[in-house]
C-alpha cells in the first residue's frame, strides 16, 4: 500500500484499471443460463469517468432518458468488481426511475476482470485486501458529486450493494448522513480489523445513520447465524430500530447474482421487490 494514498490523498497518481471489466467476472466460472441481461431502452447508459481525490475512477451509469432529477443510487460492487452483472443492476435500477451509478472501486489495484475461477485467492491478495475503507467512503461520496453534477436528486439517496459492497452499504450509512436509506445484500458482518478496514460492520452499528435493510442467506457458509444475531443486538442497544436484516433460511450467499449457481430466483425477486419497497418508504424513491 502506497504511503502516500492515507498521508497525502491529493496526490495524483496512475491508476492500475482505467476501464471497467469487460463481460461477466471469470472468476465463478461458467455463466449460468438464468444470467438476466436489461436492455437499454429508455436509458441513458454506459462507461463514465468520476473525479475523486487523487485521480478519476471508471464508473457505470445508468439513468432514464430525458428525466430530469432522478432519485440517486449508488451501486457498490460485488467482490468481483463492476462487472457485466452489476451493470444490469444498475440498469434494472435506471428502469425504474432512479440514477444509479457503479463506481470502480478497485481502479487503484488492478482489474478483476483478468482473474480466473482457478486464481480467485490471488484476486482477493492482489486487489482486494489493498482497497483501505477510507478510500472507499472518499470515492463514493465523490460519485454522489458526480451524480449531482448530472442533474441527480441526491437530496433522495440510497445505497446498495452485493457480498463485499453489501459491507460497504453498512459502512457508508455510518459515514454519510445525507443518506436516506441502505439496503445491504449478504454483505459481511464480522471480521478480523486491519489497519485497512478497522471497523467491522457490527463495531459501526451505533454510528448508522440511516436506515439500513440486510438481505441475508439462511445457508451462507461464511456470514453465520451468530453473526446476524450480533448485528441485530447492536443494531437493537444503539436504538436503530428503523434497521432491518430479513433472512432467506433456504438461500445461499450470493443469491442475488442470476449469472452465478447460488442464484435464487424467489427469493432474488422477494429481495428485489423490498428493496424497492424499502427505498420508497424511507424518502429515495
Amino acid at each position: 500500500m502506497d504511503k502516500d494514498i492515507i498521508t497525502a490523498p491529493l496526490t495524483r497518481r496512475v491508476f492500475a484499471a482505467t476501464g471497467l471489466v469487460a463481460g461477466f467476472t471469470l472468476a465463478t466460472g461458467p455463466l449460468n443460463a438464468a444470467a438476466i441481461v436489461t436492455d437499454t431502452g429508455g436509458l441513458d447508459a454506459g462507461e463514465v469517468s468520476i473525479a475523486v481525490a487523487d485521480g478519476h475512477i471508471p464508473a457505470y451509469r445508468a439513468r432514464p432518458a430525458g428525466k430530469k432529477a432522478a432519485p440517486t443510487v449508488l451501486v457498490v460492487q460485488e467482490v468481483f468488481g463492476v462487472h457485466e452483472h452489476i451493470k444490469d443492476i444498475c440498469r434494472r435500477l435506471a428502469k425504474l426511475g432512479f440514477y444509479a451509478v457503479a463506481p470502480s472501486l478497485y481502479a487503484r489495484f488492478g482489474d478483476p476482470g483478468k482473474y480466473d475461477m482457478a486464481h480467485v485467492q490471488d484476486l482477493m491478495t492482489d486487489i482486494v485486501a489493498k482497497v483501505p475503507d477510507d478510500e472507499v467512503m472518499s470515492d463514493l461520496d465523490s460519485t454522489v458529486a458526480f451524480a449531482h453534477g448530472e442533474g441527480a436528486d441526491t437530496a433522495k439517496l440510497g445505497i446498495t450493494g452485493f457480498c463485499w459492497g453489501g459491507r460497504v452499504v453498512w459502512l457508508y450509512a455510518a459515514h454519510n448522513p445525507a443518506l436516506k436509506a441502505g439496503v445491504a445484500w449478504y454483505g459481511p458482518l464480522a471480521g478480523k480489523p486491519n489497519a485497512l478496514r478497522p471497523h467491522t460492520a457490527i463495531d459501526l452499528a451505533a454510528e448508522v445513520k440511516a436506515p439500513v435493510l440486510g438481505l441475508y442467506a439462511g445457508l451462507d457458509q461464511n456470514i453465520t447465524a451468530a453473526d446476524i444475531a450480533a448485528m441485530r443486538a447492536a443494531l437493537a442497544k444503539a436504538g436503530r430500530n428503523d434497521c432491518r436484516i430479513d433472512v432467506f433460511p433456504d438461500a445461499q450467499h450470493g443469491f442475488n447474482a442470476d449469472y452465478r449457481p447460488s442464484y435464487n430466483e424467489a427469493d432474488a425477486k422477494e429481495g428485489w421487490s423490498r428493496m424497492q419497497a424499502w427505498f420508497k418508504a424511507n424518502g429515495v424513491a
